[in-house]
């Protein structure tokens, strides 16, 4: 039989009662083939039951359809197919199946709730052939394939079904007209998908469905277009929506809903288009053929949009009722064509055509439809006392909407001149007042006496300018001002500034103004041009500021700057004139003086001294308004720093020819910032060199340093001391190096040593210095070089805390990562580096991100690969879905049942902070199960989805000889990860917190030279300081909180000596936390640049609002 026919199948066709009867009637013998046309698959049949005796005929075809007819009565009345035909049905399924099909006795993963009876004999299958058992096993567990709706775009044997969507104008009831839908699909003929929610349900959970007695949805068999599935899509997710909706008690659509085609229509059959969905399936629909928009009086083939003018056309004239001599009509026609979807921003022409309207228009145009609906013979009445205010505001808005033709007699009445506005300003008695005049021709008009004073004549119609009266009248009441009966006033000075300085400018090319001399004394117009001088002293350590004002005596300097203090928009002079402080050039002192952090209470006289590291961020700003004039030396100072090779500063010899270009610019920029005794953060991304630029200006400092005895201390994690030792030992060979480790007493004897001139570089460990503080506090550095700085970002470690306390002439910090979560973290290791540069926690916290941006740029340089590496090879980036195993599921959602509850219970509880740990865990939990529920989950036997994806990208290396670097923050999973790779013997190198420092940097050595192709990593402790350009693929088998860790652990491979291209694969489950973690490391991702390049980003760390998100709660 070509049709794949199941007892599934046709227990689906013909309903579970009719199958039950069918079966019962065939076990009785009562099903006798009369016709069998296996080459046609055409049959017919006499079914015997219960007494009765009726013919049947099927036809089964290849694409899914079925057509069958039987000669009962219930063939006619049924939904699905009778009794009879099941029969039929079940004994042909019996006679046509050559070989065994396995009964499915209990409910599937895609089909829970089909559970279907079969016999002893299905259940113990009896096996003729010594290969059937065998084959049959190696079914049962195999994995089967997950249909979608769409069509592939390889390898699909599917039948892809026709499809028709009607998108129907429904009126509802007060709501207006709603958009629905309705569709129609199969095979070849199509049928009408009577129950659509239930049948896009089905869809989504990709089980079958019957759409009528002759087809039947089966997603095995069947597919869309891809036109047609991505409006499916979008249907399907309208359908949850709806249905949600619908369980809270609220109904889309009412029973007695209607089209005005097609009255009557079953409510079963149509999905709402809510008008926020609209503009996003549009698009769809216009692609997908057969669409079809039913609307008001027709039918349409395609969703098609015009500009074109609507049909509408207005007549105005005298009224042809008795006494119509004094009255008015205005008659409409062309409304009766029109479908207005109010709520979708458009409507329906008499073509079919969609014609989008302003929000205003469209609630005019449906209003206008019902009154002309409610009124006799499309016309309205308007009695001549209404004339003027219908020409006036009705008039403009119908020329909107239509055409509008005026009888002549009208035309000859109406009075349309230009208006011509006036404002009269005085001032009496420190009271400010104003008049304001409307003239039209012969006739004035003043607005604020009651009904504008004026008698509305019967020979002229008088067309005014409403528009423009009422932006004047706008503005004025915006003043402040008080009314009166014949104008306005005001005694308060703040109102009577705002009026004269910002809204008299707007009301100048809307009207003429006639003012007083009191009146344009009161606001000073004149130049009061602001100025800062600053210079420096001699040896460019401090600056003095100058402060002067034309006209404005040295004594008041200070009360002008109080006043910008204040952020007062205006300064009484002497004379009562009101200076304005809102112009350009007092913006910029104000801004000035915020970004130096100074305070008219610092001055002395007009003037005030600071260090210049308070001042020289300013040196780079922009100042269009030549407030500010900078003397020689501080000018000299500036491109000196924009320009940090024109000092030209000799490199050592031997690092020369090493140092690539951008090194040599980064070794400039470290000895002029020394030569200001200035410090900074060489913040270049990972995988550039930091470590060389560094070494490059130590080794310049060689003669210093021996000749001060003072040694240069460098400070970095533990696991990279070794590595130090051996980048000074292959750069500079010269230098005398140290660690500082081994016993404290062999510590303090190491650092008497070095002060004595024994040695050049001591190199030291955060944990080590931490515990030696006051020893190290005591010494006199001639460099301190702070490697990995993020690791003292908390400012109230013990570790951020000893590293202050270091003395060194010249400090430098080198990261990759200066800010990961806060800004706050970016100042700590300032202030190990360049005290004084950022204030206090508090002012700092006041800093904008574009303040602080422009104060720490000229000390602090980053570079990206992209950037300065030209010859680097790519890194592609990509993140790959897996979908949680079923066992995985159950244990997730318990838990993440169990932790919404919990954390609203906290919120509701405002007990969130002090809960917050627990809350932490909880979603460490979560994304372990998503790694693998053994993590945690004593007993558990079963799978995980991820590592199943883990250890096929594995075998994709392998296989195309890659060689990867696996991490993970989570040592158990590591060794779940070995424990697989051990048993499919591949070889492994493995790294964590626990690996000695010598042995790491061996372990790496021995990659590099090619030794095994997987590298196993503990996120935390591999993520910095490594060198592993011997692998070409980064595996980030479980994601971190802060995207900047992840980078990390990418640039161990991505860096300089890399020849191939790096491929980076995050590794999600779908659906999870973990998807939503991807969706928070957005918001942190581009931390540093916002800061450097500043935007309008949010920098957090994990909040509450953080964990809603990630909870959806």
């Amino acid at each position: 039989m070509g049709f794949n026919l199941s007892l599934r199948v046709i227990k689906l066709l013909c309903g579970a009662e009719s199958f039950r009867i069918g079966e019962i009637y065939n076990k009785q013998n009562g099903v006798t083939i009369t016709e069998n046309d296996e080459s046609s698959n055409r049959y017919k049949a006499v079914v015997t039951g219960d007494g009765s005796r009726y013919s049947v005929t099927i036809e089964l075809d290849r694409n899914g359809d079925l057509e069958a007819a039987c000669g009962c009565p219930a063939y006619f009345t049924q939904s699905v197919q009778c009794k009879h035909i099941a029969a039929a049905l079940i004994r042909l399924y019996e006679v046509t199946e050559k070989s065994y099909q396995p009964a499915r006795v209990v409910p599937s993963l895609l089909h829970p709730n089909d559970t279907l009876p079969v016999s002893a004999s299905a259940v113990n299958p009896r096996y003729n052939d010594r290969t059937e058992a065998a084959e049959d096993l190696i079914r049962l567990f195999e994995r089967k394939p997950v249909w979608s709706s769409g069509a592939s775009r390889m390898f699909e044997s599917r039948t892809a079904l026709a499809a028709e969507f009607t998108v129907r104008a429904i009126q509802n009831g007060a709501i207006g007209y709603l958009f629905c839908i309705e569709m129609r699909i199969g095979p070849k003929r199509l049928y009408t998908v009577s129950k659509i929610a239930d049948f896009l349900n089905r869809i989504e959970r990709k089980q079958s469905f019957s759409i009528s007695k002759s087809f039947m949805y089966d997603p095995e068999l069947h597919c869309f277009q891809p036109e047609h599935d991505a409006v499916v899509r979008q249907f399907i997710q309208l359908s949850n929506e709806e249905r949600l909706l619908r369980e809270n008690g609220w109904s889309a659509l009412s029973s007695n809903s209607k089209s005005t085609k097609n009255a009557g229509a079953s409510v079963e059959r149509m999905l709402l288009i809510p008008p926020r969905m609209w503009d996003t399936l549009v698009p769809l629909l216009q692609i997908a053929p057969n669409v079809r928009l039913d609307y008001r009086y027709s039918e349409t083939e395609g969703i098609r949009y015009s500009n074109s003018a609507l049909p509408i056309q207005f007549a105005f004239d005298r009224s042809e009722q008795q006494g119509g001599s004094d009255s008015y009509q205005l008659h409409a026609s062309g409304l009766e064509e029109l479908t207005v979807m109010e709520h979708y921003g458009l409507v329906i022409n008499g073509q079919g055509e969609l014609v989008k309207l302003p929000p205003e228009q469209l609630a005019r145009l449906s209003q206008l439809q019902r009154m002309m609906e409610s009124s006799f013979k499309n016309r309205v009445q308007i009695a001549s006392d209404f004339i003027e205010p219908f020409m006036e505001k009705v008039v403009p808005g119908l020329l909107q909407l239509g055409a509008l033709q005026m009888a002549e007699t009208i035309e000859e009445r109406i009075l349309q001149a230009p208006l011509k506005a006036k404002l009269y300003l005085d001032r009496v008695r420190d009271k400010l007042l104003a008049q304001l005049e409307f003239q039209y021709g012969d006739i004035s008009i003043n607005p604020t006496e009651a009904a504008s004073g004026r008698k509305q004549s019967k020979d002229r119609i008088l067309i005014r300018d409403g528009e423009l009266e009422r932006r004047i009248i706008e503005l004025m009441e915006e003043s402040g001002f008080a009314r009166t009966e014949s104008g306005y006033v005001t005694a308060d000075e703040e109102t009577e500034y705002h009026f004269l300085y910002h809204i008299v400018p707007l009301l100048e090319p809307l009207l003429k103004i006639y003012a007083t001399t009191a009146v344009k004394i009161r606001l000073h117009t004149g130049e009061v041009p602001p100025r800062i001088a600053v210079r420096a002293d001699d040896r460019v350590k401090w600056m003095q500021f100058h402060f002067s004002m034309d006209g404005i005596p040295d004594s008041d300097i200070r009360l002008v700057l109080e006043s910008l203090e204040e952020k007062r928009r205006y300064y009484r002079l002497p004379n009562g004139s009101l200076m304005p402080l809102e112009n350009e050039k007092f913006l910029a002192i104000i801004r000035f003086m915020n970004e130096v952090g100074i305070r008219s209470g610092d001055l002395d006289g007009s003037g005030v001294r600071l260090p210049i590291a308070r001042g020289i961020t300013l040196l780079d700003s922009e100042d269009s308004t030549g407030t500010i004039k900078w003397d020689k030396p501080l000018r000299e100072l500036l491109d000196h720093l924009r320009n940090p090779d024109t000092l030209n500063f000799p490199i050592p010899g031997q690092l020369d020819p090493v140092l690539r270009e951008y090194q040599k610019f980064g070794y400039q920029w470290m000895r002029t910032l020394a030569h200001y005794g200035f410090g900074g953060i060489l913040a270049d991304e990972m995988g550039l060199g930091k470590t060389v630029q560094a070494i490059a200006f130590i080794q310049s400092m060689q003669a210093d340093i021996r000749e001060q005895q003072k040694p240069a201390l460098i400070v970095s994690p533990a696991s990279l001391l070794y590595n130090w030792q051996n980048e000074l030992a292959r750069f500079a060979p010269a230098l005398r190096v140290a660690i500082a480790d081994g016993a404290k007493a062999n510590r303090s004897e190491l650092l008497k040593a070095a002060s004595r001139g024994e040695y050049d570089v001591l190199i030291a460990s955060y944990p080590l210095l931490r515990m030696d503080s006051e020893l190290y506090a005591k010494q006199q550095f001639h460099t301190l070089i702070v490697d990995e700085a993020q690791y003292f970002k908390n400012y109230t470690t013990q570790t951020a805390q000893a590293v202050k306390l270091l003395q060194a002439d010249f400090r430098f910090a080198l990261t990759g990562t200066p800010v990961e979560n806060r800004l706050e973290e970016l100042r700590s290791i300032f202030e190990a580096v360049f005290p004084g540069l950022l204030p206090n926690r508090k002012s700092f916290g006041e800093l904008t991100q574009e303040m602080l941006a422009k104060r720490i740029r000229p000390f602090l340089l980053r570079r990206r690969k992209s950037d300065v590496l030209k010859e680097l090879p790519d890194k592609i980036e990509t993140l790959q879905l897996s979908e949680l195993l079923p066992d995985q599921k159950k244990l997730y959602a318990a838990y993440l049942a169990k932790l919404k509850q919990e954390t609203l219970k906290h919120l509701a509880n405002k007990s969130f902070e002090k809960n917050k740990i627990r809350i932490l865990a909880g979603l460490t939990r979560l994304r372990q199960l998503c790694l693998h529920p053994a993590l945690f989950v004593e007993g558990y036997t079963g799978d995980s989805a991820k590592l199943e994806q883990l250890l096929e990208l594995i075998e994709d290396c392998r296989s195309a000889g890659r060689r990867a670097l696996i991490f993970s923050q989570f040592t158990g999973m590591l060794d779940l990860i070995g424990r697989e790779l051990a048993a499919i013997g591949a070889p492994f190198f493995y790294l964590d917190g626990q690996t000695p420092a010598k042995e790491r940097l061996n372990l790496c050595n021995r990659f590099n030279d090619g030794e095994r192709d997987l590298f196993l990593i503990s996120l935390k402790a591999g993520g910095t300081g490594l060198n592993l350009t011997g692998a070409d693929t980064v595996i980030l088998y479980d994601l971190w909180w802060n995207p900047a860790v992840e980078q990390q652990a990418a640039d161990r491979a991505h860096r300089m000596g890399q020849k191939n291209v790096v491929q980076v694969i995050r590794l999600a489950a779908q659906g999870t936390i973990e998807q939503k973690m991807v969706e928070l490391q957005q918001k942190k991702l581009h931390l540093l640049e916002d800061m450097i390049q500043p935007g309008d980003e949010a920098l957090s760390a994990l909040t509450e609002q953080d964990i809603r998100e990630l909870l959806q709660l």
